[in-house]
């Protein structure tokens, strides 16, 4: 099949790259030129998608980026990966969904099968997408992603994907093209139910780490560690399933897709009212963290030196999307604190460069990469582990 997938961020690259495997005809659209060059110069952004991989797959024709959007005419399949993130005030910005939409009206001079990838609420597909491409007769499917950033036990082959789509001749195309990459497809009734199965699945997963947030701050106010009473709790061969605590949480998913289900509840007249408070939680959590920076230097951090270490959202990879290390570095700056951050994965990241450990007063730890200097750690007067990794170490 030819296929266009139009988005080459972490999701769409890496189903480019999969179906590219899968011997299909693949051209990947972006509005970013320095990225569709890096691309096609076989320079991979993602972790887990080799230069050697992509090279390989753009010496045989299998794969080209580009930004002239009349490359997706002709295609049996355009795929649509874009980004789904929050306004300023954290409602939903469908604006990258829609431009994709009115993309392929445009575009897409020939019928095809559109499937949605980009997470949404219940819904998206059939009035946000299919309602807005009007003069050709596509066929729609439903796929939302659920990619993981750094699994190496889980990836596009051996996830099990969700398909639901508007007619039946949609699912079976879809599932025809899915098929050739992933070892299991489970077809769903419609669209809406495969796109509330995804974001119900990281809502799960934010209020639950919501909780153990909560929990950690009633536990440390008992004089009791927290983590050791998960670790207790988890003892238990039933009825318990183990999450814990941090500074917060981050990638495109987890701080982002609730708020996209509490959006569409509000809609139907149902408040959301539980989901809402799991986001407050976590959003507070970097201040939370501040907190107790400040009680366990003596009560101020104003003028002394503190680096913050590890600032992807989770370990072993480079991502920043959405880290709540951003607001312990924006909050400990307004306390009066020199703060740098250091992060063997990322070079550079808000304008700013990984800087040393060492010569730092304070560390806080927010994200333990595998082979982090745990040494340059014990030169700080004080350390603050988020992470509950380091022996000894005041934290969450």
């Amino acid at each position: 099949m030819r296929v266009a997938i139009i988005g080459q961020g972490y999701v769409g690259l890496t189903i480019a790259v999969g179906a590219a495997g899968a011997g299909h005809s693949v051209v990947g659209f972006d509005v970013n030129d320095q990225l569709v060059a890096a691309l096609n110069a076989g320079i991979s952004h993602i972790e887990g998608i080799s230069d050697t991989a992509l090279s390989a797959f753009i010496g045989t024709g299998a794969y080209k980026a580009s930004t002239d959007a009349s490359v997706i005419d002709g295609c049996d399949v355009i795929v649509i990966a874009v980004p789904t993130p929050l306004d300023e005030v954290r409602n939903p910005d469908l604006s990258f969904v829609h431009a994709a939409a009115d993309l392929i009206a445009k575009n897409a001079k020939s019928p095809a099968l559109v499937i949605n990838e980009s997470t949404s609420y219940p819904g998206t597909l059939r009035t946000e997408i299919a309602a807005r491409i009007t003069g050709v007769v596509h066929l729609y499917a439903s796929s939302p992603e659920r990619v993981d950033p750094g699994n190496t036990q889980w990836g596009t082959k051996n996830t099990p994907r969700l398909i639901g789509g508007l007619s039946p001749q949609a699912v079976s195309k879809a599932k025809e093209f899915y098929a050739t990459f992933c070892d299991t497809i489970i077809e769903v009734s419609s669209p809406e139910v495969a796109e509330a199965a995804k974001i119900f699945e990281n809502t799960f997963r934010q209020v639950n780490i919501a909780l153990v947030n909560e929990f950690a701050q009633i536990a440390d106010a008992l004089g009791i560690s927290g983590r050791e009473v998960l670790d207790a709790a988890a003892t238990k061969p039933y009825g318990f399933m183990e999450f814990n605590p941090g500074p917060g949480v981050g990638g495109h998913c987890i701080p982002v897709d609730p708020s996209y289900l509490a959006h569409v509840a509000n809609e139907v007249g149902v408040p959301a009212t539980f989901i809402k408070r799991a986001n407050e939680v976590n959003l507070a959590m970097p201040a939370y963290v501040v907190k107790r920076v400040v009680a366990g230097s003596g009560g101020s951090i104003k003028g002394k030196k503190i680096v913050v270490v590890g600032v992807s959202y989770k370990s072993n990879v480079a991502d920043t999307r959405e880290t709540p290390a951003a607001g312990v570095i924006d909050l400990l700056r307004a306390q009066g604190a020199t703060v740098t951050w250091h992060d063997d994965l990322v070079v550079s990241w808000r304008g700013e460069s990984s800087s040393p450990i060492m010569g730092a007063d304070i560390a806080v730890l927010v994200t333990k990469h595998d082979g982090l200097d745990l040494a340059a750690l014990e030169g700080c007067s004080y350390v603050f582990d988020c992470t509950g990794t380091i022996a000894g170490a005041d934290g969450i």
